[in-house]
């Protein structure tokens, strides 16, 4: 590993000279040279290069399908940095790119299932393993050597539920993305609050998020003391789920438990929150890309960790005035996706697949892609990374990740998932009781499993 380091920092400026980066196009893959070149150009610090083991050995083709590294920016990370550094050890092998978007990708992975035609290395998000495992379209890692207890060592356990199904284990994590609850300390102290003393419990958060609310004198709503709709609402109300001790399913993931008395109480915690307090309003937004607290219309909100970089782009003022918490209640816990790097069981190359699954997913080609999306590294180690500690929000969840819950735990998650929205604004828009709005959203889930 610590050869890899040097060499990659010692590839870094040769590679971003490369001007031949290619791809970027959803459409078509894009052939991404056999590395000779990238080799050619690059001297080997220590003089050891092409030493790892079995890596003379592997050579030919793979297919790679990403939901990352979109943009000619993301391109010239994948292609200028962490492609040619993987050539060092694999000179003998040709990586061909296909990009797609994370809003794309199920539709075109549900049409290379029908054609039989699965990228030899895949990314996918976290709550898909269990419904594409099961489908036996992914290569089990413990088969080519790759082990929880060997990928624990420095990835949290908790990551790592993610990637496995039926007890073995399916992918290695690359990135994470949280729901956390951040705030403006600014107005916690125009409020009389303790800027440093974030909510430690609901009725905490519900009593912060009273106060930070304003209305003009003819009630309309100024500033929301608590934005709940910056994101899909599934995963906003997950975090009150999972610290009410709520879970999504059962160990099998053959029975719903969302609709819970713990489910139920979330969702009705959320609803007074907006019918009753009046902390927000559904509509209540910018009419732009921007959040409502970076524009001074929200207090707190529950959000994702990128609101550091996106403010570093379009609002820098506020950085310093951020601050992070996790909702609490029966314990603390926030939501997590993310992505993570898998093989394809029936690749005809296995050995370059997963030669190149392990690289995609190793701490520097990892560090390069969570800082291109703002996202937040797996590997511990990289809690030191300058990126990390230059990203508050990225930091805290890292120093978090105990906390971390994931969402899916079901084969039929990719069918499910995407009626968790509408039954939650129902709840919030009065068309049913929270209770009804899960019994009716577990009855769907549950016909959904049995098919």
């Amino acid at each position: 590993m610590r050869r890899q380091r040097k060499l990659l920092a010692s590839i870094l400026g040769a590679a971003l000279m490369l001007t031949a980066c290619g791809g970027g196009d959803a459409s078509e893959p894009a052939a991404v040279g056999d590395g000779d070149g990238a080799t050619d150009a690059v001297d080997d610090p220590e003089g050891d290069e092409g030493d790892a083991e079995g890596a003379s050995d592997v050579s030919g083709t793979i297919d790679l399908l990403t939901p990352l590294f979109e943009g000619s920016s993301g391109a010239e990370a994948l292609e200028g940095e962490i492609l040619p550094a993987f050539y060092e050890q694999y000179p003998d092998v040709t990586v061909n790119v296909e990009y797609t978007t994370y809003g794309n990708l199920n539709e075109r992975l549900t049409t290379a299932v029908a054609s039989g035609l699965v990228p030899d290395v895949l990314m996918m998000g976290v709550g898909w393993i269990e419904p594409f495992a099961s489908q036996g379209i992914l290569a089990d890692l413990g088969e080519h050597g790759i082990t929880v207890d060997e990928l624990a060592e420095d990835i949290n356990e908790a990551v790592l539920r993610a990637a496995q199904y039926d007890g073995k284990l399916y992918g290695i994590p690359l990135m994470l993305d949280a729901r956390i609850g951040i705030y403006r300390k600014s107005m916690f102290e125009e409020a009389g609050l303790d800027p440093e003393q974030p909510p430690t419990s609901w009725e905490e958060l519900r009593e912060y998020a009273i106060e930070l609310t304003e209305r003009d004198e003819n009630g309309n709503l100024e500033r929301a003391g608590l934005d709940l709709f910056a994101h899909d609402l599934r995963q906003i109300w997950m975090p009150f789920l999972f610290s009410n001790g709520g879970e999504l399913f059962d160990d099998s993931g053959q029975e719903v438990l969302f609709n819970s008395p713990e489910g139920v109480e979330a969702l009705e915690f959320m609803n007074q929150l907006v019918n009753e307090d009046g902390v927000t309003e559904v509509g209540f937004e910018t009419g732009t890309d921007l959040r409502l607290i970076q524009v001074d219309q929200a207090a707190m909100m529950i959000g994702h960790n990128d609101l550091w970089r996106i403010a570093e782009e379009s609002s820098p003022e506020i950085l310093d005035d951020l601050g992070a918490f996790v909702i609490n209640e029966e314990r603390p816990a926030f939501f997590h996706g993310g992505t993570i790097v898998n093989v394809a069981a029936n690749t005809d190359n296995p050995e370059a697949a997963v030669a190149l699954a392990r690289h995609l997913a190793a701490p520097e080609a990892s560090l390069i892609a969570n800082e291109q999306r703002g996202n937040v590294p797996v590997h511990k180690d990289l809690l030191d990374s300058e990126y990390v500690q230059n990203n508050q929000l990225v930091q805290f969840v890292m120093e978090n990740l105990e906390h971390a819950y994931p969402e899916g735990g079901t084969e039929a998650w990719m069918e499910a998932r995407g009626n968790f929205a509408t039954s939650l604004e129902e709840a919030l828009l009065g068309v049913k009781s929270p209770k009804q709005a899960l019994d009716d959203l577990a009855a769907l889930t549950e016909a959904a499993i049995q098919r």
